[in-house]
């Protein structure tokens, strides 16, 4: 399953990376921040990835703007 990683700018375009690259880095971060053109079903999908794999998944929308559609998925996988 290939993400979409937040963007670093306003007008940058969000990177792609697929699930078990993310899974690689865990030793590394525990913290993922998701671009809104993910939709709500993947990132369940990404939790549920993860929760059969025995991490714990937290993740909450984080509003960057007074815009509805100003957010990006913050997402904690934790072992």
């Amino acid at each position: 399953m290939k993400l979409k990683l937040a963007r670093t700018s306003l007008r940058g375009k969000p990177r792609i990376v697929e699930i078990k690259k993310l899974e690689e880095e865990l030793d590394k971060k525990s913290i993922f921040y998701f671009d809104k053109e993910n939709t709500h079903k993947e990132m369940i999908a990404l939790i549920e990835y993860f929760e059969e794999r025995d991490y714990s998944v937290y993740m909450r929308e984080v509003k960057y703007g007074l815009d509805e559609n100003e957010y990006i998925y913050e997402v904690h996988i934790v072992s």
